[in-house]
């Protein structure tokens, strides 16, 4: 082997042990993230599920929040949401699929305002609705409509429903009503949601929205752990 071919040789070795060296250093990196990104998110579950506890009844029995299907039921499904969350709106068809088919399940709605006025004059609206006995069929209205939700299209859907508009103006302003909208922001924010829709079906929290196959599995879950 000439000298020139020698070198050459020797440089290639060089090269092929840097990049290995590199490589091994780029995996170790990157297993390290890996587990930070593991410890952290086990560390948020926990803190979580301790909240969970802390919150339960605000959470899952607070007499503020309207409910439907089955009050008695053995697992309950928390709902919040924004009436101008697109996809709380696609959602809402799939919570009432499962609330319908489900004998044994109650649903608790959380009014969640945290995309503007006109979601929080909504949600302070819906909640008013409850003293005319209208609030699930203005629940509906509201989550049925394609356009903006806002101040004049939330009166207009009362109207159409059926509510006294006038009487509904009052009791938006009724302090108890405003109180229940600002504690389940309170409690949203201490629970660490950050967008709706958001679910708790037993100990666990789903984020987003899910197909009604994915929702029917959680239930389940939930009430296999009820059973134990």
């Amino acid at each position: 082997m000439t000298l020139t071919a020698s070198f050459a040789v020797s440089m290639l070795v060089l090269i092929v042990l840097g990049f290995t060296a590199l490589l091994a250093s780029d995996v170790l990196k990157a297993e390290s993230s890996g587990w930070r990104d593991y410890t952290e998110r086990a560390a948020q579950t926990e803190e979580l599920r301790v909240r969970l506890k802390e919150r339960h009844a605000e959470i899952f029995a607070d007499p503020a929040s309207p409910i439907a299907g089955n009050p008695e039921g053995d697992v309950t499904l928390v709902q919040f949401f924004d009436y101008n969350c697109s996809y709380c709106r696609a959602a809402a068809p799939i919570v009432r699929q499962a609330k319908d088919a489900d004998a044994g399940l109650k649903l608790v709605y959380k009014e969640f305002p945290i995309l503007g006025s006109g979601s929080r004059f909504a949600a302070q609206a819906a909640l008013a609705s409850r003293k005319q006995d209208k609030y699930e069929e203005f629940h509906s209205a509201l989550m049925g409509h394609s356009g903006a939700i806002n101040e004049s299209s939330t009166l207009d859907i009362a109207e159409r429903v059926g509510l006294d508009v006038h009487q509904l103006q009052r009791d938006i302003q009724d302090p108890v009503v405003m109180a229940a909208v600002e504690r389940n922001l309170a409690l949203g924010l201490d629970l660490r949601i950050t967008g709706t829709p958001s679910f708790f079906v037993g100990d666990e929290i789903v984020r987003g929205l899910v197909d009604l196959q994915a929702m029917q599995g959680f239930i389940a879950e939930a009430r296999r752990q009820v059973g134990e």
